[in-house]
């Protein structure tokens, strides 16, 4: 009860806050009205049949309709552009409404949308407000200006007369819709189309009667996700035109030749497959992001794409045909992502890359066919990750990749063709982590190498490094510039490392108070060493797969997640657990005596615990077989908070495979005077039984 009082008076604020902020209304004249609202507003989320009255909205704000110099913005945002992107939001506008972002100002100050996170974003109440003052417009759909409700959006596309010139927006989202193909003729105002199928429709969703009718000229924003034409014809005169959306369409080609779109900005044509010809966005000059994601049937960008000079962002990965970039993208200077990821006919960059100073982000990951990387690389000082994983026929990269010093992710995972890397690499003085797992070939290596059996040392390299990744090399070496790696918070030391790598810590304590995760998973260690417990910030520790591993010495209280699966030959704890908030596993570790079993079972943790065992612990005084337990609790007031330890006993049936993956979920609900209390949801974690073994998992 007090959290239902609590509740209600944040919510009775909040509304008179609202009242005061947007329309300046006396709050004590509607106090029926609040407590509708109220109940409405504190739904979290609401549900679908929690909506309002119409006649109570337009009583509690009268004003509104007066508001003119801002009712039509509102009416806007609640119908078509809540949620969007602001810089989105500012250009969609532009030709509606002076000084845009200065309104969208004035609206957040007076609490109608927020503009947090870079998106303009409306309440469920304004919205339902905004809509209802829309379908007020008339009692035919196609007369009003924006069409948002489904069945409505229905009945208009399939007469040809139902639309007018007042429609400007419409939004659809479903799985089928029937249109007529001269639903869009009578509609000269439209400017804002989505048409979102759900993705099982995929284009069959879409009943057209022959072609769609030509689409207005005043369109500025069309998004069509399974488009089921080859062409966009239904656009004659796209100049208007500010965001293309197709998402998944069966588009061969945009246009017949160029058309005037200096407007366009943002284009998606992601997962259209039989796109073949983009050659139609050559006049596109203002493009700032393109994204061709999936477009598995382009074969070339048009060397046009250079005039695109205010690119920003330049989406190609799984264009898996795509054999070459253009030299142009050189000119694209402002270009700062560019994501080529599973080209994998891609064999080269153009030298012209070097030109484009500003990118930030590259993605080359699966570029199967790529062999080495442009000599001119290094002029791209502002990169700051580069993913090459999965290049599987890259040789090598050029020394001027030490002049990148901005760069802070490298990754060449599984580059098994990798021989080696420039000495330059030691200047990336910013460089957070590297990453070389599987580099089967690697000889001459910087450090942070997984699956490099050849290293046996670190050489000196950024002192920002933060995670160290050693897997399986032959390593014993520990770097002296490891004293100045303030940064330093995960030292991974994977696949029979020996611990005399971690011995050499003791010379280093600065090491000891800097590591939050210490991970020494499957190697032969027997004992871990006792200095683990002056880690004073270790959170993490994973010793999964140490299978001669027989004790744990005392860790520090800092710790919240041991990972000790796999460990069989483990039988004493020589300490207790002091963090309530600690995760234990401890799957298949058969060994464990009583005594250790004890302090796992008895530990105060609101996480997950994980152990073997054949049947239900003695501690757990309440016990019943099935898929649920009910317990009466003493009358007495219940403690503040109170805590509930349950167990479950796991028991796979042979007509029952329990898979990896698998989620058991705990749910706790308790009744008083017959009301529930709201209770947190555990998460239990089903691991895998082991066939060879009998023994089931607790």
């Amino acid at each position: 009860m007090d959290l239902y009082l609590l509740l209600v008076t944040v919510a009775s604020t909040m509304f008179t806050l609202l009242c005061s902020k947007i329309f300046s209304i006396v709050y004590a004249k509607f106090i029926v009205q609040e407590n509708k609202i109220i109940a409405y507003s504190s739904s979290s989320p609401p549900s679908p049949k929690s909506s309002l009255p119409r006649n109570c909205i337009h009583d509690v704000f009268p004003s509104f309709h007066g508001a003119d110099v801002h009712r039509e913005a509102i009416q806007m945002f609640s119908c078509f552009f809540n949620n969007e992107w602001i810089e989105k939001v500012v250009e969609h506008l532009s030709k509606r409404f002076t000084d845009v972002r200065q309104r969208l100002n004035v609206l957040a100050e007076k609490s109608v949308i927020s503009l947090e996170s870079e998106r303009v974003s409306m309440h469920d109440l304004l919205v339902q407000l905004g809509r209802d003052i829309v379908r007020k417009q008339s009692t035919e759909p196609g007369q009003r200006q924006f069409l948002v409700d489904n069945r409505e959006i229905c009945e208009v596309l399939a007469d040809d007369a139902a639309g007018s010139r007042s429609v400007i927006g419409i939004i659809f989202r479903g799985d089928e819709i029937y249109m007529s193909e001269r639903a869009f003729e009578v509609m000269s105002n439209l400017q804002f189309l989505r048409l979102n199928v759900g993705p099982d429709g995929g284009g069959e969703a879409f009943h057209l009667f022959g072609e769609p009718s030509y689409l207005s000229r005043k369109l500025r924003l069309l998004d069509w996700s399974y488009f089921p034409m080859t062409c966009l014809h239904c656009i004659p005169n796209p100049e208007l035109l500010v965001e293309l959306i197709m998402y998944g369409s069966k588009l061969e080609k945009l246009w017949d030749g160029t058309k005037p779109l200096r407007n366009l900005k943002w284009v998606d044509l992601s997962d259209s497959k039989n796109l073949k010809d983009v050659s139609s966005l050559s006049t596109v000059t203002s493009l700032q992001e393109l994204d061709l994601t999936g477009c598995s049937s382009l074969v070339e960008l048009p060397s046009s794409i250079g005039n695109a000079i205010h690119l920003m962002k330049l989406h190609l990965g799984e264009c898996s045909s795509l054999v070459e970039l253009p030299f142009s993208i050189g000119n694209a200077i402002h270009l700062e992502k560019l994501d080529l990821t599973g080209c994998s006919s891609l064999v080269e960059l153009p030298s012209s890359i070097g030109n484009a100073t500003n990118l930030e982000f590259l993605s080359l990951r699966s570029c199967s066919r790529l062999v080495e990387l442009p000599s001119c690389f290094g002029n791209i000082r502002n990169l700051e990750e580069l993913d090459l994983s999965d290049c599987s026929s890259l040789v090598g990269v050029p020394s001027s990749i030490g002049n990148t010093t901005n760069l802070k992710h490298l990754k060449f995972s599984r580059c098994s063709s990798l021989v080696e890397l420039p000495a330059s690499i030691g200047n990336l003085h910013k460089l957070y982590s590297l990453i070389l797992k599987e580099c089967c070939k690697l000889e001459v290596l910087p450090v942070n190498i997984t699956d490099c059996s050849l290293m046996k040392s670190s050489p000196e390299i950024s002192t920002n490094i933060k995670s160290m990744y050693l897997s399986g090399t032959a390593n014993k070496q520990v770097p002296s510039s490891i004293r100045l790696w303030s940064r330093l918070d995960e030292l991974s030391c994977i696949y029979d490392v020996h611990l005399s790598y971690y011995e050499n810590f003791k010379e280093f304590p600065h090491v000891l108070d800097i590591l939050t995760g210490l991970l020494m998973s499957n190697t032969e260690v027997q004992e871990s060493s006792p200095w683990i417990k002056r880690i004073s910030r270790l959170c993490q520790l994973v010793v999964k797969g140490c299978k001669e591993l027989l004790s744990l010495p005392q860790l520090p209280s800092s710790l919240s997640e041991l990972d000790a699966e796999d460990c069989e030959g483990i039988e004493t704890l020589d300490f207790s657990f002091f963090n309530q908030k600690i995760a234990l596993n401890f799957a298949n570790c058969f060994k464990l005596n009583k005594e250790a079993r004890d302090v796992i079972i008895q530990t105060s943790t609101n996480y997950i615990t994980m152990l073997p065992g054949k049947e239900m612990p003695n501690y757990f005084n309440y016990q019943a077989n099935g898929g649920s337990l009910v317990i009466k609790l003493n009358e007495r007031p219940f403690p503040s908070p109170m805590i509930c330890k349950a167990c479950i006993l796991l028991v796979s049936k042979d007509e029952v495979e329990a898979a990896k993956g698998q989620r058991v979920y705990v749910h706790h609900r308790i009744k008083q005077n017959s009301l529930d209390v709201p209770c947190n949801r555990s998460e239990l974690v089903l691991f895998r039984p082991l066939t060879e073994r009998t023994s089931v998992h607790l």
